[in-house]
C-alpha cells in the first residue's frame, strides 16, 4: 500500500484517479480547496478509511508524509481560469513550488498534470513533444497556458537541480462523467445544450478542430507513467489522436442524444486555438500506451451522466 497525495483531487480527473488508486490498495490523501472541485465527485469514496479529504489550497505549503504525489490542482477551464487569472497563475506556479518542495524533502516522485495548452495556437500539426509552442503572453488565456509553461520549467529545474524525481504529461482534452456542467468545455456544453433541447453554441464556423479521449484512457496513461523508471521525465502528450471538427462533435451529439437543438454559431473568441491534436507516438513508444475507448462510446456514457445529473 502507498500513501499518494492528489492535488485537486476532487475534481473531474482528480476524483477519478483518487478512485482508481483506491481500489488498487492504496492510501489516498485528497487536497482540493473546492474552487472547481466538487465533492459531490468524491462522496461515495468518503466511507473508505483509506480515504482522506483535506480541503487546502496548493498556493499555501503543505506537509505530509507520502509516497508519491499527483499535482492536478489548477481551474482548466477558460470559464474558470479566467475568473481571477492571478489566482489561477499562483495556482500553477506556488502550487508546483510547494508540491516540487514536499517531494524534494520526502525523495518521492511527483507528476504534474500539463495541458496541450501549452502549445497555444499551434503552427505544426499534430503537436509533438519538442514544439515549443506558438502562445500569447498577454492573451486572456495566458494565465493558464504560461502558468502551466512555468510549472514545467519549475519541474525542470527541480529535477536537474535537486534530483526531483519528476514526471510530465500534457493532457490534451478530455471528456466523461463527473465533468462540470457550467464549466464551459465543448463536451459539456454541447450535451447539456443537447439534453435542455436549447441551441448548441458553437464558435467560430466550427471547422477547428480537436481530438478528445475518454477519462479512463487518460489514467490509464497517468498510472503508467508513474510506474515508469526515474529517468522518464516526459513532457510526453497524452491525448486521442482522431480528430474531429467542433461542428462535427455537435451534430454527432444531437444524433447521440435524440436532442431537437439547433446549431448556432459565434464569433471565436481570442487565441482559441484553430487546430489540437497529439503526436503520441512517444507515449505509444515509452509507455505502451494508446487510447482505445472510441468517441461515440465515450460520449455514450458521458450523456448518461449528465441525463442523470439534470434530472436529479
Amino acid at each position: 500500500m502507498k500513501r499518494i497525495l492528489i492535488t485537486g483531487g476532487a475534481g473531474f480527473i482528480g476524483s477519478h484517479l483518487s478512485e482508481l488508486l483506491l481500489n488498487q490498495g492504496n492510501d489516498i490523501i485528497c487536497l482540493d480547496n473546492f474552487f472547481t472541485g466538487s465533492k459531490q465527485n468524491i462522496v461515495h469514496l468518503m466511507d473508505n478509511k483509506f480515504f482522506e479529504l483535506i480541503r487546502h489550497d496548493v498556493i499555501d505549503p503543505f506537509k505530509a508524509e507520502v509516497d508519491e504525489i499527483y499535482n492536478l490542482a489548477c481551474p482548466a477551464s477558460p470559464v474558470h481560469y479566467q475568473i481571477n487569472p492571478i489566482k489561477t497563475v499562483k495556482t500553477s506556479v506556488m502550487g508546483a513550488i510547494n508540491m516540487l518542495g514536499l517531494a524534494k524533502r520526502l525523495k518521492v516522485k511527483i507528476l504534474q498534470a500539463s495541458t496541450s495548452e501549452v502549445y497555444g495556437d499551434p503552427q505544426i500539426h499534430p503537436q509533438s513533444e519538442d514544439y515549443s509552442g506558438n502562445v500569447s503572453c498577454i492573451g486572456p488565456r495566458a494565465c493558464y497556458d504560461e502558468g502551466k509553461r512555468i510549472a514545467e520549467t519549475l519541474f525542470t529545474s527541480y529535477h536537474n537541480q535537486n534530483g526531483v524525481k519528476i514526471k510530465i504529461i500534457r493532457i490534451f482534452n478530455t471528456y466523461g462523467p463527473r465533468m462540470n456542467p457550467n464549466d464551459g468545455r465543448v463536451v459539456s456544453n454541447f450535451i447539456v445544450q443537447a439534453l435542455k433541447n436549447n441551441d448548441i453554441t458553437v464558435y467560430g464556423d466550427g471547422s477547428q478542430t480537436r481530438s478528445f479521449q475518454y477519462i479512463d484512457d487518460l489514467l490509464s496513461a497517468m498510472t503508467k507513467m508513474m510506474a515508469t523508471n526515474d529517468n522518464l521525465t516526459g513532457p510526453i502528450n497524452i491525448g486521442n489522436p482522431e480528430e474531429f471538427t467542433i461542428r462535427e462533435l455537435a451534430e454527432k451529439i444531437i444524433d447521440l442524444t435524440g436532442s431537437k437543438s439547433k446549431i448556432i454559431y459565434k464569433p471565436l473568441p481570442k487565441d482559441d486555438p484553430v487546430r489540437r491534436k497529439p503526436d503520441i507516438r512517444l507515449a505509444m513508444e515509452k509507455l505502451s500506451w494508446q487510447p482505445s475507448t472510441p468517441l461515440d462510446e465515450g460520449l455514450k456514457k458521458t450523456i448518461a451522466y449528465f441525463d442523470e445529473l439534470l434530472k436529479s
